[in-house]
């Protein structure tokens, strides 16, 4: 019973981390864009909102203003990221070698898992072989943010629970 309890205190405490990781990380690649002129737009739509695109036209049948597209790209970052931060929030209550690292393991991982593989696989983006290298080393960069930061805010929350 106490590890089924340990397993949810780590799930919430990662929930807890994932989240404000995620706005964290939105913070870090806005600070970053602004003082990097060589990181340009394409001009495409982040994939993030290409996913809310496709689910509301998908499943709700419903064609999205920009506004809405918007705002459902941020629900869809935040989701993924409280997602990903209650599954490392609960392997680190089974399997605690994986905090090894200060969460940087797990932020890479969750960048190469899902900006390099499921990201490109779902047609949200081109395919990682025709972004340069600086676009690559950004978006490491940017999922090692979030990934201290999940795990900073999820032992701080772990502590309470």
């Amino acid at each position: 019973m106490n590890e089924k309890r340990d397993v949810l205190a780590g799930a919430v405490a990662g929930l807890a981390g994932g989240l404000v990781a995620a706005f964290v990380m939105s913070e870090f690649q806005t600070a970053v864009s602004a003082f990097n002129e060589t990181q340009s737009s394409s001009g495409d739509m982040p994939a993030n909102e290409k996913a809310a695109v496709e689910i509301s036209e998908n499943v709700f049948e419903h064609e999205m203003t920009k506004a809405e597209r918007e705002e459902a790209g941020e629900a869809v970052h935040y989701a993924m990221g409280g997602v990903s931060g209650m599954i490392y929030g609960a392997a680190s209550q089974l399997a605690p070698v994986s905090t090894v690292g200060a969460g940087l393991p797990f932020g890479t991982a969750v960048w190469l898992i899902a900006d390099d593989v499921l990201v490109p696989a779902l047609g949200l983006s081109k395919p990682v072989t025709e972004f340069p290298l600086s676009t690559h080393a950004y978006a490491l960069g940017s999922h090692l943010v979030y990934g201290l930061t999940t795990d900073l805010v999820r032992r701080a929350v772990r502590q309470i629970l």
